[in-house]
């Protein structure tokens, strides 16, 4: 299973703004500055994850976007089944429609497709936004050392 930019860039833009939750409405353009990221995409982006509840607007000029939950309520599995729409390898093992496959009972492989798809659905779940920006910040400190020129 490949992940296409919505997913990825999406997690990203999420990611900014729970790094940033709690100090109000974030421009999409500090956002996408931040991570690199179009913010014409970034605009569509967003659309989607408004409408499904993980975001909210704020118009006006001191406007933005802010997450809809705490960070610790958001999971990465949340975002991409919002941006790349169901966790399946493959069609017949897609969980919001368990029965598009007739041959489901006797398929040799189905079982090898459902083991992939709940791992990747329990890494996706397992992940919450508040966890990345931990471990961002972890990652900070250790990575944090002192230069020193002579």
């Amino acid at each position: 299973m490949k992940l296409s930019t919505k997913g990825h860039y999406g997690v990203k833009a999420m990611f900014d703004l729970a790094q940033h939750y709690g100090e109000g409405p974030i421009p999409l353009k500090s956002v996408a500055e931040r991570q690199d990221l179009s913010e014409h995409y970034l605009e569509q982006l967003i659309a989607g994850l408004r409408k499904a509840g993980l975001v909210k607007s704020v118009r006006g000029a001191q406007g933005g976007y802010t997450l809809a939950k705490e960070p610790a309520d958001i999971r990465v599995g949340d975002i991409i089944r919002v941006l790349e729409g169901p966790i399946a390898p493959v069609d017949c093992v897609n969980q919001e429609d368990p029965d598009c496959c007739d041959k489901a009972e006797f398929c040799i492989t189905r079982g090898v497709w459902e083991k992939v798809r709940d791992s990747i659905t329990g890494v996706l779940d397992g992940i919450t936004l508040a966890d990345m920006v931990e471990d961002f910040e972890k990652a900070k400190q250790v990575n944090n050392f002192y230069m020193y020129y002579i």
